[in-house]
């Protein structure tokens, strides 16, 4: 049997870069069965450097590869999983599709001789993609900001929460 999860993911940051920015993410879950859902997570604030969109883009990634291996343990007869992650950013797109295997065999170092920034999200992410991979398959798609609306409202919905208990 084979168990489909199809999840679009978007990140934000206001502030980006900056001190005291701040952000967050969502995933949103398409349900075959039954009622979609819409998760959205803040960006730590132990985020080191600050936070960046990238970087809460690449958080999106991660909080939706726990959420299907967390999904993965409710269900019956350890089925195997296509997980299909829908993604409007390019950079998060090209880290977990194209770039890494680049960075992987040259220690993680860029084209300029430095650290390629955002590794340690970039290696939490891989690290969960191969914990799926032991019994499934992750696909990754790049979809127009018009076709990721409702991650993007909830990680907008989020930070607008934010603000609210600042002021």
């Amino acid at each position: 049997m084979v168990y489909k999860m199809v999840m679009y993911v978007d990140g934000g940051c206001r502030g980006n870069g900056y001190p005291g920015a701040y952000g967050a993410c969502a995933c949103f879950v398409v349900r075959r069965w039954g009622q979609n859902e819409t998760f959205a997570r803040r960006l730590p604030e132990s985020m080191r450097p600050v936070p960046t969109n990238q970087r809460a883009e690449l958080y999106a990634i991660i909080i939706a590869l726990k959420h299907a291996i967390k999904e993965r343990g409710f269900l019956d007869g350890n089925p195997y999983m296509e997980v299909t992650i829908h993604t409007d950013s390019k950079y998060a797109h090209g880290c977990m599709t194209d770039w890494y295997r680049k960075w992987q065999g040259n220690g993680f170092i860029n084209s300029l001789g430095n650290e390629v920034v955002n590794r340690d999200l970039i290696e939490r992410a891989l690290e969960l993609q191969s914990e799926i991979w032991d019994y499934g398959n992750v696909t990754w798609e790049w979809v127009p900001r018009s076709d990721n609306t409702v991650a993007d409202e909830a990680a907008n919905d989020e930070m607008d929460e934010m603000e609210e208990e600042w002021e």
